[in-house]
C-alpha cells in the first residue's frame, strides 16, 4: 500500500501524514463574529427632579447587537426608601442590562433624584436638609455638611427620615446608601410644640446591622434645624443637626 503525505499550512488547517486507506476529517470548527451589546441610553445619566414634580417618564435605553436591537432589562432601586418605581422623593438608581446571543452582559446606570419640597415647619418638617453629625460626643470636619438627608411626609403626621444617623457612613465614610439607618419615621403630634412620637422603632445600620433606636427629636423653627439623638448597640451614640436647605 502506498502512502501518500501532504501538509497544508496556515492559520486555520493543520495537516497531517495519512494513507490512502483513511478517511481525512478536517477537525476545523467555522468561527462566528461576536457582537458585544451596544447600549445608548436617551436622555442624561443624572436626573434632578424639582419637588414640585408629580410623576417621572423615563427615556429609556437602546441596546443592539450587530445593528439589531435585543431585549432590555430594567431595575429601579429607591435608595432610601425601597420603592421599584419612580414616585415620589428619593434617590433612585436605574440600571439597565442586556445580553447578547453568547450571554455576555452590558450595563448601563441612570440616577434620579426627586427633591422634598421644603415644609414651613408649622405644618410639615418635610424636606431637604445637610447634617452636622457627632458620633460618641467627637465631630470632625468629614462628619460637617453630610447629605442631603430627605424627610419625606408620608402622610397622617407621619414623616420618614433617609438617614436616622445623619449619614455618618452614607456621606461621612462616602461607603454609600447601604450603610444609612434607613426607614425610621417620627409622628409629629403638634409641630410648633415640639411634640413628637418616636418611640417603640428599632431598625439597622445598613450593612452593619445591629440594633439602633431614637432617644431624642427636637426642632427649632426659627433656625429650621432639626436636633435628633440616635443610639446603636454597637456602642455608638449618635448626635445629629439637621439644617434645612
Amino acid at each position: 500500500m502506498k502512502k501518500i503525505g501532504f501538509f497544508i499550512a496556515g492559520a486555520l488547517a493543520v495537516g497531517t501524514l495519512v494513507t490512502s486507506c483513511e478517511t481525512v476529517v478536517n477537525s476545523a470548527e467555522p468561527s462566528g463574529v461576536t457582537y458585544l451589546p451596544k447600549l445608548t441610553m436617551h436622555g442624561d445619566a443624572y436626573i434632578e427632579l424639582p419637588c414640585t414634580a408629580t410623576s417621572y417618564v423615563d427615556e429609556g435605553l437602546t441596546a443592539l447587537e450587530g445593528g439589531n436591537e435585543i431585549q432590555v432589562n430594567t431595575d429601579i432601586t429607591g435608595s432610601y426608601f425601597s420603592s421599584s418605581t419612580v414616585n415620589g422623593p428619593d434617590v433612585y438608581s436605574i440600571v439597565y442590562s442586556a445580553s447578547n446571543k453568547d450571554g455576555i452582559p452590558g450595563a448601563a446606570e441612570r440616577t434620579v433624584v426627586w427633591n422634598v419640597c421644603p415644609g414651613d415647619f408649622t405644618t410639615s418638617i418635610a424636606g431637604m436638609y445637610k447634617a452636622d453629625v457627632k458620633r460618641n460626643g467627637s465631630i470632625t470636619p468629614q462628619y460637617q455638611n453630610l447629605g442631603p438627608i430627605m424627610i419625606v411626609d408620608k402622610g397622617n403626621g407621619v414623616f420618614a427620615i433617609s438617614d436616622a444617623i445623619g449619614g455618618y457612613y452614607d456621606f461621612g465614610r462616602k461607603y454609600g446608601y447601604h450603610y444609612a439607618a434607613r426607614g425610621f419615621t417620627v409622628k409629629a403630634v403638634d409641630i410648633p410644640g415640639n411634640k413628637f412620637e418616636y418611640a417603640g422603632q428599632t431598625i439597622e445600620v445598613g450593612d452593619f446591622g445591629g440594633a439602633l433606636v431614637m432617644t431624642d427629636f427636637k426642632i427649632d423653627p426659627a433656625a429650621k434645624t432639626i436636633k435628633f439623638t440616635t443610639d446603636w448597640d454597637a456602642g455608638f451614640l449618635f448626635e445629629v443637626t439637621l439644617t434645612q436647605l
